[in-house]
């Protein structure tokens, strides 16, 4: 693969700018012709998430949208006929090689990214990724390693790290301490989705689609459900459940405003949980229930996409935001979700509310800054607190593949209110599918005991754990192991 030079060095970001802290990215854009100092960017995904980012890119100042990528030659040409300018690929290796490209955005499946992520890296390019950052733990370390051997700016797309609300809600928490200290933080992802079919026959995939480019670093197991994309989320070889889709968004959330990233990866992890009621192809869990012990401030996470009743429409009861956390504090709590925050006395009462933009196209022109001041401390979500963010979620999936039966004095044994009270929010929930969390299909792990630092289980159940922490790699498309220093 050829690799470019870079092309990028030629550019300079205005000295006054960068001495006054001003960003320009999101300064009004005219869209005649190109200049020397336009970014050109190319796209490795067609797909729904990627013409969100294409569209977001194209608001802020100075960003070609150059060149489109996809394994799947009917999503390439029909995204293609939008930008006509852009130059088509169905091949991620020749985008990455062209000198016609400066940056590249990854928004493949979960199972291409730390991958394609490293090959720009390796050719010069700078790199904009989508979340979750990676597939399995081990790869995700490789690519953080990556950005800084290559030196390369790479920002992972939680792009609420974007948002200014952010810094408000950590100044009310932190430096005004307005309600106290935070004594435990939970979680929410309640999102009701449906089953995605099951075939009695392996799916035939389409003619169009280069399928050896599409699995990649992915096994080549037969599918059984009936649509390739955006299903590929819920089987374990392809994606990372809706843990890795929402979970880390908000898991993210905690993460910065509640720790200010202080803890990179908790040192205990407990989970459960399993695919119930649907009788479908899916593999991840539709509900799922985690403990974090971080040595300080406690974090539970419970997830479902499972409606009430059994075939309803009605999202099951949960405390806070459907999507977001809430920080339980001396003096109350504080509930965050994406563009909104609320602050509350103990007796209920609103003592603030925090208004956002949810991050989009701030975000994008963020890590646009930072690759024109060739910059990375710039970042708002650098690719290593990207690999922390993922971790939490890689982690908790990790937990329930790792599971045993369901044992009530097993999860019974963490002292701690708010996890009891999602344990009996989460049997409510499966009692009205039918099921009790001690049967068969709900799973719950061992108390899996992390060393951080070598980001490798230690202690009784280690083995099975470590095991889960990086995947096997198809010939030709290994993620490789990259040492720094």
């Amino acid at each position: 693969m050829k690799k470019p030079a870079n092309v990028l060095s030629r550019r300079h970001f205005m000295a006054a700018s960068a001495a006054l802290g001003v960003t320009t990215s999101l300064a009004p854009r005219s869209f005649g012709a190109s200049t020397a100092d336009d970014i050109n960017v190319g796209f490795i995904s067609c797909g729904g998430r990627a013409i969100q980012l294409m569209r977001q890119f194209s608001e802020v100042n100075g960003v070609n949208i150059a060149g489109l990528c996809d394994t799947d030659q009917n999503r390439l040409e029909r995204v293609g006929k939008q930008y006509p300018k852009a130059q088509q690929w169905k091949d991620l290796r020749d985008l990455i090689a062209s000198d016609s490209i400066d940056v590249v955005v990854v928004a493949t499946c979960n199972h291409w990214h730390c991958l394609a992520t490293i090959w720009a890296m390796e050719a010069g390019k700078d790199v904009y990724v989508e979340k979750p950052l990676s597939h399995s733990q081990w790869e995700g370390r490789q690519t953080v390693n990556a950005a800084r051997k290559y030196n390369r700016v790479c920002q992972i797309g939680t792009q609420q790290r974007s948002d200014p609300m952010q810094a408000e809600i950590k100044q009310f928490l932190h430096e005004e301490k307005a309600l106290g200290e935070i004594k435990s933080a939970r979680v929410n992802r309640y999102g009701i989705r449906r089953p995605i079919g099951k075939t009695d026959t392996p799916l035939s995939v389409d003619s169009n689609v280069d399928y050896d480019l599409w699995l990649g670093p992915a096994q080549d197991q037969p599918i059984y459900r009936p649509k390739l994309h955006y299903d590929w989320h819920w089987n374990w070889n392809t994606g990372s459940g809706e843990m890795g889709n929402w979970g880390v968004h908000v898991l993210d959330d905690v993460r910065n405003n509640v720790f200010q990233d202080s803890v990179a990866l908790p040192h205990r992890i407990l989970g459960g949980g399993g695919r119930v009621s649907w009788e479908d192809a899916g593999e991840t869990p539709n509900v799922h229930f985690t403990y974090f012990d971080t040595g300080s401030i406690p974090v539970v996470i419970g997830l479902t996409n499972l409606a009430i009743p059994r075939g309803g429409k009605t999202v099951p009861e949960h405390p806070g935001p459907g999507s977001g956390y809430i920080a339980y504090c001396e003096g109350g709590e504080l509930r965050g979700s994406r563009g909104a925050g609320i602050a509350l006395d103990k007796d209920g009462k609103t003592i603030k509310t925090f208004t956002g933009t949810g991050g989009n196209v701030q975000h994008q022109a963020n890590f646009i800054d930072a690759v024109r001041s060739r910059d990375s401390s710039m970042l708002n979500a650098d690719v290593a607190v990207g690999n922390d963010s993922t971790g939490w979620c890689n982690l908790a999936n990790i937990s329930v593949r790792a599971g045993e039966a369901f044992s009530a004095e097993r999860a019974e044994a963490i002292s701690l209110d708010k996890w009891n009270e999602l344990l009996g929010q989460m049997g409510d929930l499966v009692q009205q599918h039918g099921l009790e969390l001690t049967d068969d299909a709900i799973k719950l792990s061992p108390m899996l005991e992390l060393d951080a630092a070598t980001e490798q289980f230690v202690g009784d159940n280690a083995e099975v754990a470590n095991a889960m922490l990086k995947r096997e790699y198809r010939k030709g498309y290994e993620v490789p192991e990259i040492s720094v220093g």
